[in-house]
């Protein structure tokens, strides 16, 4: 039976164990100038030294003004690549896989002096409203995207991640409640993420797998539900998509249509759902801190993979513990190896 620490393969990407660390923004660029700094190379050395298995940088944005804020990675410049590939090579060392997470904040660019959006829509009556794209400027973001997506490559990255979730500029495009666009790229609300897709395509490698995050789930008064999801899931997944990493909200107060649940794995059925409507591998992630929930997760074929995010805050060695935890096999640095009791069977 499959659990947490059997190897996985997806195209080319080979991993050690179902582990993941979610992109997690940590708002630490020092000079606002997008490059990684030794903060994030410690960051995510560390937990490849801790055992997991797909490590994914944070959310790298594709022009200035597409970061949440200005102290955010940029992949925008070929000045970001030399720093992002060290941070690659640190997590190759220590025997993880390396993957990237591409965006553009949209609406949601706090420090833009005005954030970009399919349309002129704010988020909440304390945000700035934003100037809807021009049709040729959201042809111009696909090339960003597409360029953003080179560069990853370059730094030696495993895999690419875009981000259509949590309210950034796919998932506003893909969401009615924010495209209210006449043209073409309003009256295909996938339109733009399709062509993101296939642009990123376009510069990886044949065997390179293209995963993609979406909120699957809207938690806001005529948001979209799974059903939607799915359905503009199997277009992305036509255009070039090899796997979903299955989220949910961003796009919308909480309270206004009912808040998501706060018990642990809230989204695994959305991830469920999601792989078997469309036979797809699926990334769950959520409140997945428990070892023995995220075992369970796997052994029950809820998802493919398991993202721990807040436990990998806590702890770097979250896949470690979770090993000695569920009494299985994991390679531990020497260094540590009095640490960590052997497992016995």
């Amino acid at each position: 039976m499959e659990h947490l620490f059997t190897p996985y393969r997806l195209k080319a990407l080979e991993l050690k164990n179902r582990i993941v660390m979610p992109p997690m923004c940590q708002y630490s660029v020092t000079n606002k100038d997008g490059i990684a700094t030794d903060w994030h190379y410690l960051h995510y050395t560390s937990r490849a030294i801790g055992g997991t298995g797909l490590i994914i940088v944070e959310m790298t944005d594709v022009e200035p003004d597409g970061r949440i804020s200005d102290y955010d990675l940029g992949l925008w410049s070929d000045d970001h690549i030399p720093a992002l590939s060290r941070i690659v090579d640190a997590i190759h060392q220590h025997g993880s896989k390396a993957a990237i997470q591409i965006g553009h904040a949209g609406r949601k660019a706090e420090d833009a002096e005005t954030p970009v959006a399919p349309s002129a829509i704010p988020f909440d009556e304390n945000s700035k409203t934003p100037r809807a794209l021009t049709t040729d400027e959201v042809k111009q973001m696909v090339e960003k995207f597409q360029m953003a997506v080179r560069r990853a490559i370059k730094a030696g990255f495993d895999a690419i991640e875009l981000h259509g979730a949590h309210g950034y500029l796919i998932h506003q495009f893909h969401s009615p409640l924010t495209n209210q666009r006449t043209d073409e790229y309003g009256q295909d609300l996938t339109k733009f993420g399709k062509e993101v897709i296939q642009a990123a395509k376009r510069e990886m490698p044949a065997d390179m797998p293209l995963i993609m995050r979406i909120s699957a789930q809207e938690y806001v008064a005529g948001g979209y539900g799974i059903k939607e999801s799915i359905a503009f899931s199997k277009e992305y997944q036509a255009a070039g998509v090899d796997m979903f990493h299955v989220s949910s909200g961003g796009e919308g107060p909480f309270a206004a249509a009912g808040s998501p649940g706060t018990h642990a794995a809230y989204q695994v059925p959305l991830a469920r759902q999601m792989k078997e409507a469309l036979q797809v591998p699926v990334i769950a992630v959520g409140r997945l801190d428990e070892p023995a929930l995220a075992n369970a997760v796997v052994g029950n074929e809820d998802a493919d993979l398991v993202a721990v995010g807040r436990g990998m805050l806590r702890n770097p060695y979250w896949a470690l513990e979770a090993a000695t935890v569920l009494q299985q096999e994991t390679a531990i640095p020497t260094q540590y190896q009095t640490g960590f009791p052997r497992v016995s069977r």
